[in-house]
């Protein structure tokens, strides 16, 4: 049985800047059941503070929230995603790999990271500049 999980990339700004964006590395990965993977998301921004966000969202449902991360602090994570998944945000190389462990059949989904660029008060748009997420890899279990 073979599991699918793709990686796709948005930011969510109240302006669309050139200077915010996620960005993806291409490739597929193989995985197995058990297995430990890391889903890179790379940064731009020139936000002098931001937070970056993972998603998950299984076939036929909304994405659901997974964890967010301030550019500095812990940011919180969504309780059933505490045990197996995991990320920081490394400023220096402006990256917020996700890093799921113990690999399931439940894990098949497609994840996105979102950039939200902030200036004193935090709040999530819900729109894209890109209006078309593209779908660019993915993982077999």
């Amino acid at each position: 049985l073979l599991i699918h999980l793709f990686l796709c990339m948005f930011s969510s700004s109240s302006e669309c800047k050139g200077a915010d964006r996620v960005i993806q590395p291409t490739g597929d990965v193989i995985a197995a059941e058990g297995d430990t993977v890391t889903l890179d998301c790379k940064f731009e921004t020139s936000a002098p503070s931001y937070y970056l966000f993972w998603y998950k969202q299984d076939e036929n449902n909304s994405p659901q929230f997974i964890l967010s991360r301030p550019q500095f602090g812990t940011g919180n994570t969504e309780k059933e995603y505490e045990e197996r998944f995991s990320s920081k945000v490394n400023s220096t190389s402006k990256s917020v790999p996700l890093k799921i462990q113990k690999l399931q059949l439940s894990d098949s989904a497609v994840y996105y990271c979102a950039l939200q660029p902030t200036s004193g008060e935090f709040s999530l748009m819900r729109h894209s500049c890109d209006e078309e997420l593209h779908k660019r890899r993915y993982f077999d279990l």
